[in-house]
């Protein structure tokens, strides 16, 4: 299939609009976020720099490929994929806007301020995209990565990578033995997580060679395992150490939220393998 050029009007859709909002208000997110970071803070720092910059260049290349009409010509699923950036994007950038904000804490300024307040609107904006592409009914059939099974996937997805980020900000040489835990805990239901949104934006879910919706139940099954100890451990890391606090009671609610995820997860893996059966 030719290459052929969008109208103008397919850049003023709501949900054209809704990508081109959060694609401008990520740059200026990180135009803004120009001050430099305090000491010990430029971990948090550079997680805030690197989601900007990341979607906006995702939302950009996303604008301009569905402007050109490229996506025909690509092997993704294209549904599966705008909706996971759109997901993954609200996610992360609204993650970054309490993690900028914290590293302001003791030295507000206005571009400062100004930059968190645009981070939280990037986030609006994704979540904004992430609804109108769940609300399409003109004829497009909504792809898996849209649906409650999909973004709990992504979820588990965001909940490992702010685990492994807060992680590593939180390790001490004493305490090896929960870092350990922690690191196997998050590293090993990451990858089926990442594994399985890849294979849903490749449309690969059909050609897998053991049954797709057992071995998802599996991978649920081995998250709400491994973060219920994962959660335990930062629970009781939490209650011991004073120092790194707020860091370690973070870690400890995203784990939570991680687990709550994969819970909810593994129920609707059985409703459907009871349903088949």
């Amino acid at each position: 299939m030719p290459v052929t050029f969008g109208e103008l009007s397919t850049l003023t859709t709501p949900l054209s609009v809704a990508r081109l909002c959060a694609w401008f208000l990520s740059c200026l997110t990180f135009s803004l976020a120009s001050v430099e970071p305090q000491s010990g803070q430029t971990a948090f720092f550079t997680f805030c720099m690197v989601t900007w910059c990341l979607f906006f260049v995702l939302t950009f290349l996303v604008v301009v490929i569905h402007f050109i009409q490229f996506h025909n010509l690509l092997p993704l699923s294209w549904k599966n994929l705008t909706a996971t950036v759109a997901a993954l994007g609200a996610l992360m950038t609204f993650s970054a806007s309490l993690a900028f904000a914290w590293t302001l804490r003791n030295h507000f300024d206005a571009k400062g301020i100004a930059a968190s307040v645009s981070s939280c609107l990037t986030s609006l904006a994704y979540v904004a995209e992430l609804q109108l592409i769940r609300l399409q009914s003109d004829g497009h059939q909504r792809g898996y990565m849209a649906s409650v099974p999909g973004l709990l996937k992504v979820l588990q997805v965001f909940g490992g990578i702010i685990g492994l980020v807060l992680l590593s900000i939180s390790v001490k040489e004493e305490d090896i033995w929960r870092t350990c835990v922690l690191g196997v805990t998050y590293s090993v239901c990451l990858l089926p997580s990442i594994g399985t949104v890849l294979v849903m934006l490749m449309d690969c879910a059909a050609r897998s060679p053991v049954p797709f919706d057992r071995l998802l139940a599996s991978f649920s099954l081995l998250g709400l395992i491994m973060y219920t100890v994962g959660t335990v451990v930062c629970f009781t890391q939490a209650l011991g150490d004073s120092k790194n606090r707020l860091v370690i009671m973070s870690e400890t609610v995203m784990a939570s939220i991680t687990l709550l995820a994969y819970t909810v997860d593994l129920a609707f893996s059985l409703k459907l393998l009871c349903e088949r059966n």
